[in-house]
């Protein structure tokens, strides 16, 4: 693999005439599909208004070589595996429009998004994305440390996919010329001023406290009946001048301000006092990041939270990933038990996405494993897929775990997780993620049709 492409390579893949491939390493597709996309977005007379708006990054991974001699090509082509995966959730958490993701050859992925957004924008999502991408990756033999390089353009009016690849390509080796230089426009534009770290945390210490804050929340539905069972609290930020920013991007400025918790204590003080008015037993999912579990008083906190909202200990649910869990998985263990002696149930949350220790499985007080979206996106074509859900499941149900599968959008998944013995879904398929007052209603709506048919 190599440590550091150049946009004559990057040219050279995209004018090769060829059959559409998927990457066998990281099971994206390649450049091609970049083609296929924008030419789909051209043509689409609903997106033609969105087309000054198409924006492009390529991220390159460097070190790949020396990883690979130090840990084996195996680590190499699993860090890779990893931040594919990495990339796909954080833009299915941060892009509003349609995006895609290709492997651009060696250490290289290319994002692509129809989406309306200041260059300001554009460039917070990039380094939020590589934030994401540095963190550390565990493997058998010692944990990864990444350093991305991230090249991005705003699409000109018409501009052929080839165009944006060759002064992608000639940003990013600028990028890597310059010492200390993580991110760079295409054609040496300069990085738009935009907000500064800083202001950008004194911003959402302001939001914090005029509650501008928005919780969302996801449905979950029972695959046996398509009963309503729930939802998970969702955090979204609408910043007067960078437009929307998701959870990823949000709880990374928190980070920098050493503010994760008064952010986590607002959003579930919000998603418990919405929930609490509920009808039936519907349940609450909350999200608890690495730096949630780093307080001592996390606990302490979170039983008073739930006693001052009055939402019911035992309809609470709390989704921990495996990032949470590699800096002390004793620590978290023992936390987690203090919230499941309580009735709280516990959810391992993007299972599959990553380094999956099964150890967590032993030691933690699991009810739930909630499936990444890559563990479903393959089902309805690829037999291997299948075959994968049908061990994950088998291995839950041998653990007295239910699974929720995640990220369904289409029926056929959804036929395929009910039939291979998941018990819950979300997804677009059913309802996209909602205000308290839509999800509300729909909750009361559902309730209604269930009292009817009973």
């Amino acid at each position: 693999m190599g440590a550091k492409p150049n946009s004559s390579k990057v040219n050279q893949k995209v004018r090769n005439p060829a059959k559409r491939i998927e990457d066998r390493l990281s099971g994206i597709p390649g450049l091609e599909a970049v083609h296929d996309r924008i030419a789909a977005w051209r043509e689409d007379p609903a997106l033609m208004p969105h087309l000054a708006h198409v924006h492009a990054m390529l991220l390159s991974l460097r070190r790949l070589d020396a990883i690979n001699m130090a840990y084996g090509e195996a680590a190499g082509d699993g860090a890779l595996e990893e931040v594919a995966a990495r990339i796909g959730h954080f833009a299915e958490q941060e892009l509003d429009g349609p995006w895609l993701l290709a492997r651009a050859g060696g250490g290289s992925f290319v994002l692509i998004a129809n989406e309306a957004c200041s260059r300001e924008r554009w460039q917070l999502v990039a380094d939020q994305l590589a934030d994401m991408i540095a963190r550390p990756i565990p493997v058998s033999s010692g944990v990864l440390r990444l350093s991305p390089r991230v090249a991005l353009i705003r699409a000109l009016t018409g501009e052929s996919v080839e165009s944006m690849l060759d002064r992608l390509g000639h940003a990013l080796g600028e990028a890597y010329e310059q010492t200390g230089a993580r991110l760079a426009w295409a054609d040496g534009e300069v990085t738009p001023p935009g907000r500064s770290a800083q202001q950008l945390e004194a911003d959402l210490l302001v939001a914090i406290d005029r509650d501008e804050i928005e919780v969302l929340f996801q449905p979950q539905f029972n695959l046996a009946d398509d009963r309503l069972t729930g939802a998970e609290a969702l955090a979204r930020w609408n910043h007067p001048d960078l437009g929307r920013i998701g959870a990823g991007a949000l709880f990374a400025i928190a980070e920098r301000a050493d503010h994760i918790g008064p952010l986590s204590r607002h959003i579930a003080r919000k998603a418990m006092f919405a929930a609490r008015d509920w009808p039936g037993k519907l349940r609450l999912s909350i999200n608890v990041t690495p730096a949630d579990l780093a307080f001592a008083s996390y606990t302490r906190q979170m039983f008073e939270l739930i006693r001052e909202s009055g939402f019911p200990l035992r309809q609470l649910t709390l989704e921990i990933t495996e990032q949470a869990l590699i800096a002390d998985i004793e620590m978290v263990a023992q936390t987690m038990a203090e919230f499941s002696a309580q009735g709280i149930r516990i959810a391992l949350d993007d299972f599959g996405a990553g380094f999956c220790n099964f150890r967590y499985l032993k030691v933690l007080p699991i009810h739930y494993l909630k499936l990444d979206r890559s563990m479903i996106d393959g089902v309805t074509t690829d037999r291997r897929d299948v075959a994968v859900l049908r061990a994950i499941v088998a291995m839950a149900r041998a653990l007295d775990l239910e699974v929720i599968a995640e990220g369904i959008e289409e029926e056929g998944q959804r036929q395929v997780a009910a039939r291979e013995g998941c018990a819950y879904f979300q997804g677009f398929l059913r309802a996209q993620p909602m205000s308290a007052a839509m999800f509300a209603k729909l909750a009361r709506a559902e309730g209604k049709k269930e009292s009817r048919e009973a």
